[in-house]
Formats: C-alpha cells, structure tokens, sequence
C-alpha cells in the first residue's frame, strides 16, 4: 500500500485567475494577430511557410562575372556571362560590343575552320543586335572592324578575302567618325593595314593608338603585330608582354610570344647557336605557359602542344615533338585538322612512312582502325579499341588552311614510292588537286614539282631507296602570309 500523506497531487485543480494584468496581455496578444493576419491578406507579410521568390541578378553582375573570366583566360564561360548580361539588357551596346569582342577572341582557341566561321558569324550577329539599339556607338564598329578582319585572313572566307577587309577598314573608319579617340579602332585599323601589306600606315594608326591609351591589351596585341609583320621580333616581343602583363591569363598572347622567340631562335641558328637555343628555350617557356592556363581552366585547346611539338622539331627532338602533338591529338580526337598537324610532325622529324595514315585521314578521311591506330602511336588496334569509341574522321577540303596536308601527304607518298607499295597512284590525284586550286601559288608549286617528278621517275625505274623532299621554313608552312591572323605555330 503507497503512502500519499505529505505529497502533492499531480494534477491539483486551480482556481482561475481573473487578474487585470493577465486579461489586458490577452488583449494585446489577440490585437498582434489580428494585425498580422490582415497585412498578410494585403500582401504586406508573407506567410511563414510561403516560398520567397530568387532574387534577379543584376547586370552588373553578369558584366563583372564576363570580365572575371576574360581576365582568367576562360573565355567560353567570359561568354556565357556576357550572352546573360545581354539577355537582361538587350539595348545595352556596350555589352553587345564586349561580347562580340570576346567572341572573336575566342577563334583564336579553334582549330576547326567551320567552327571559327560559326563562332565569327556569331560576333558579327552580336554587333548587329548592339546596333539596332544604338547604331551610332563607336565601339560596335571598331570590334565591327576586328571580327571582319579576323574572318578575311582566316580560311573560311574563300575567295572573297579581301572585301572583308576593305569592309573591315571602312567599320574601322566609321567608329573613328563616331569618336577619333577610341583606341580599339586605332589599333584594329592597324591590324587591318597589316594584312593588307600597307605597313607605313599601319604602324601611324598604331602609334596614334599608343598615344591615346597605352593601358589596353589590345593596342599591346597589336602593336606586337605590326612589329611581327615587318620582322622587328625584339621589338615585338616587348608589346607582347606588355599585353600579358595587362592580361596575363590570354594564351593566345602567350603563342604569340612564342613564335617570336621561335623566330629569332632561327636567325640565330647559324651564326649563334648559343643564343638559338635560348630563344628556343624562351619559346617553349611561352608555349608552356599557354598550355598550363588551358590545363587550369580544363580548356582542351591543342594548340599551345602543336607549338610545343613544332618548335621540338626545330630543335631536332622528334619524341619529344611526336609526344605532345599526340597529346593534342587526344584533346580532339574526332577533328581532322590534328590528325594533319600530327601528320607534318612526323614528316619533319623525318618518319616519312609514319607520317603516311595520319595525313591520308586529314586528305583522305580514315577508318574507326586507322584513326585508332594514329592515336595510338602507330600501333594497330583491337576491333573493340578501335570501336571505343569509333571515330571515322572525315576529309578535310583543300583550303589554304589545309593545303599544307594535302602537299605533304602527296610529298610522303611519293618519297616512300617503291614497286611494293606503288604509293604514287595515290600521290599523283592530290598534285593534280593542289594544281588545280594552287597553280599560282609557287612556293606550293615547287614541292608539287618535285613530288610529280620522283613519281615520274619512279615508273621508269623502280627504286626502293626512299627519297625525302624539302619543304619551306616550318615557321611559314602553316598558312599563307596575306590571309593569316592566328600565329604561327
């Protein structure tokens, strides 16, 4: 039996409390919520359990975040930000003019000539749209001036070339009219006097540029060029890295660097082989460096390791040469265009016969087996290797983009031409193609020649001593001097 006595009961009844202090609290409370549930019915107040809507970012930011990754080097997300930013202010031709310059930019990270078109068609529809909202703003028709440029000395343009630059000249003029002090116009009115070899009046516009505002990459750029184009590469380098130094993330800078110090590497190679081969090293640092930035951003850009593998060459390294270009080959292996560039490396460091499948899929197009057996070093390859994945590349046409695969592949052919292989019926349809569109040019002519000669040769006696052909400076071979703005590889 429990004893209660002495505890207290749980659950005691209580008298109720009737004190004004409580009833006036009561009343307080009672007004709060009825204060709170008539904002909430007028929209004042959300509900607590109510989903608040995202806040809209602002221009601004989109603008800033665009800048954030030019300076970065990442210029594909640089786009994207700015293609936001347009969305959200579409009348806004400051953005449509930092956008369309970016774009073109951009090109300088392609290597295949239908996406360079697509993406040059792309910034010159981004001038259009900033000009329907404000058709009088210099700075659309100076990057105007910069894209028509960049579409004129690329392959894409075709016959054509030079009316995109004399269109290129006259946006370039008319951005000047609009402002006379716009500095992007001076310098791309440079560029542009420099492909079409009027090199007095190139290096005014620059220098006036120069002059107006010496803080901007792109008046650096292209002072760079203007001293490339008349062969002052001392000089030239000086503004290229003064450009990086205003933007140090831009590879394309980098390769431009480069490929000066590769040029005066081989001036020097001769007279002063000490002073070659620190130019050579100097490029390759530069080379380097554009490849790290790619690596950093996961930007799968081969060309910093095609300029790696060319100079490599040049130096009379063909592992190391061979090495990155199938490295690069990797980064792409679906685009015809590597598949050449790993073609000319074979051929210079002199493996004519391997340098014979890689060109045939860049001139020719190839098989899921033999692509696979070009990226797999020269090894043949399983049915199952060469169906993971199966990459029929496609042939690449006869441009003057191109026409250097088309060459040495007929080159190859028949300089490996015995009575086993009888290669020459394969060389001689492409010399009659390179005639047929090259005729003129005789530079290109002369390695045909010779090509057509060794196949004649051959069909009267049969030889099978391999014959090796010369071609034209490495540094000169990769594009046709009045049409080209990458730089060289």
């Amino acid at each position: 039996m429990i004893d209660y006595s002495g505890k207290k009961f749980i659950f005691s009844k209580r008298k109720p409390s009737n004190s004004p202090i409580r009833i006036f609290i009561g009343l307080i409370v009672l007004l709060g919520l009825m204060f709170i549930m008539r904002a909430i019915s007028a929209g004042t107040i959300a509900p607590i359990l109510s989903i608040t809507p995202t806040p809209t970012r602002s221009l601004q930011s989109y603008a800033q975040e665009g800048e954030a990754h030019f300076s970065a080097g990442n210029l594909e997300k640089a786009i994207e930000a700015y293609k936001d930013a347009v969305r959200v202010e579409p009348n806004d031709p400051a953005l449509w003019a930092d956008l369309a310059r970016i774009q073109v930019y951009s090109t300088s990270q392609i290597t295949i000539d239908r996406d360079k078109k697509t993406r040059l068609e792309e910034a010159l529809q981004s001038i259009e749209s900033g000009l329907k909202a404000n058709n009088e703003y210099s700075q659309l028709y100076a990057v105007k001036a910069l894209a028509l440029n960049w579409y004129g000395v690329s392959s894409i343009s075709g016959e054509g070339w030079q009316d995109f630059l004399i269109q290129g000249e006259q946006a370039a003029q008319k951005a000047l009219q609009y402002d006379n002090t716009n500095a992007y116009a001076l310098a791309y009115l440079a560029e542009l006097l420099v492909d079409q070899q009027r090199w007095t009046q190139a290096q005014t516009y620059i220098n006036q540029a120069l002059e107006r505002d010496p803080t901007l990459m792109d008046v650096h750029r292209v002072s760079g060029f203007v001293l490339e184009a008349t062969a002052n590469y001392s000089q030239a380098i000086v503004e290229y890295q003064k450009a990086i130094s205003i933007t140090p993330n831009l590879n394309f800078l980098y390769i431009s660097l480069g490929a000066n110090y590769r040029k005066l590497a081989n001036i020097n190679q001769f007279t002063n082989p000490r002073e070659s081969t620190k130019y050579y090293d100097l490029a390759l640092d530069a080379f380097d460096k554009a490849a790290k930035i790619n690596s950093r951003l996961g930007v799968k850009d081969s060309i910093p390791l095609r300029s790696i593998a060319n100079t490599y060459v040049q130096l009379g390294s063909p592992l190391y040469a061979s090495a990155n270009m199938l490295a690069a080959l990797n980064f792409k292996p679906d685009d015809s265009t590597s598949y050449g560039e790993l073609g000319v490396i074979y051929y210079k460091s002199r493996n004519y016969e391997g340098a014979i499948l890689p060109l045939q899929c860049a001139v020719r197009g190839c098989t899921a087996m033999e692509s696979c057996k070009v990226r797999s070093g020269g090894v043949d390859c399983t049915e199952d290797e060469a169906n993971n994945p199966a990459l029929v590349i496609e042939a690449l046409p006869l441009t003057t983009t191109t026409v250097i695969y088309y060459y040495i592949y007929g080159s190859a052919l028949s300089g490996m031409n015995t009575a086993s292989t009888n290669y020459c019926e394969l060389a001689m349809p492409v010399f009659a193609e390179i005639t047929a569109g090259f005729g003129g040019d005789p530079t290109i002519m002369a390695i045909v020649d010779d090509g057509i000669a060794i196949c004649r040769f051959s069909s009267i006696i049969a030889s099978p001593t391999p014959r090796t052909m010369a071609t034209p400076d490495p540094d000169a071979t990769m594009t046709v001097p009045t049409q080209t703005q990458t730089p060289t590889e």
